[in-house]
């Protein structure tokens, strides 16, 4: 491997504190291509690469590995130019191949009935756990937003939650009446049993300190399994359904937006097509046309 590899990956790691696992990822990338071509990557041409490019699609490899390398190869030979190391880009023209964008997995309105049931509730862990359960569904929390939550975070009275989302975002959210209950009751009956008064989390751990994301991931995967639910159900399971059902059942797009904290509608609009794509199987199964 040649000298301009390390030189750029320690360049990058200071100027942009990346992590081992990228900056081996880099590393594989950038060794493969200059096996491949035969030659230091410095004295690449364009067709060089584009020939390697070619390759790869010969062989292949998945559009997001292909976009994921060329990220790659495009920085290092940018990082070059700017160094002075190089006169011409040899990567510059080359395009990233196109990615569809999967449309997220959603639950139906019986799955997530059943989802939401699975917790014994007569067990204060239990009763956190479906309280957790409908605080996500009726919310559209991110699961990191959740277990973050403290107990000054939630209104009872008002029906609000106030969520610090990306970046430091504050936005208000509004809860229905049966995630209120649920939350109410957790809090007048299980939470001391969980040891929360030594903890501002709204939901503690068993042990009486804040919760980890994975652990509550964990707790989801468990009571889906015993729900029946086979499908993978993402982390994001329950947020995907709260949007997707709120659009199903009417809601304005822009409003949704908002609880869910997107700072862009554009990435709320992704919701529209699972949406719409629910209405056109109703539609087949039930027109005297379809």
């Amino acid at each position: 491997m040649s000298a301009a590899i390390d030189e750029y990956l320690e360049e990058i790691w200071l100027a942009k504190g990346l992590s081992e696992n990228t900056l081996a990822a880099y590393r594989r990338d950038l060794a493969a291509l200059e096996s491949n071509l035969g030659k230091a990557l410095l004295d690449a041409t364009a067709a060089d690469l584009m020939a390697v490019m070619a390759s790869r699609y010969d062989q292949g490899y998945r559009a997001t590995s292909s976009a994921r390398w060329l990220s790659c190869i495009k920085g290092f030979y940018r990082h070059s130019l700017g160094k002075g190391r190089i006169g011409t880009d040899p990567a510059v023209h080359l395009e990233y191949p196109k990615l569809g964008r999967p449309l997220p997995s959603s639950l139906s309105e019986a799955q997530v009935e059943e989802l939401l049931r699975a917790p014994d509730a007569s067990t204060a862990v239990g009763l956190r756990d479906r309280a957790m359960l409908e605080l996500l569904y009726a919310t559209g929390l991110r699961v990191s937003e959740l277990v973050r939550l403290e107990v000054g975070s939630l209104n009872l009275r008002q029906g609000v939650i106030r969520v610090i989302g990306k970046g430091g975002k504050e936005r208000l959210v509004p809860v229905g009446q049966e995630a209120l209950a649920w939350v109410g009751r957790f809090v007048a009956e299980g939470r001391g049993k969980l040891g929360g008064e030594g903890t501002r989390a709204l939901f503690p751990s068993n042990r009486g300190r804040a919760m980890v994301r994975q652990t509550f991931w964990h707790a989801i995967k468990r009571y889906a399994a015993a729900a029946g639910i086979e499908q993978n159900l993402s982390p994001h399971g329950l947020r995907h359904a709260f949007a997707t059902h709120l659009l199903n059942h009417g809601a304005d797009l822009r409003a949704v937006q908002m609880m869910l904290g997107h700072a862009d509608l554009s990435t709320t609009q992704i919701y529209t097509h699972v949406a719409q794509a629910r209405l056109k199987s109703l539609h087949q199964a039930h027109h005297p046309r379809g």
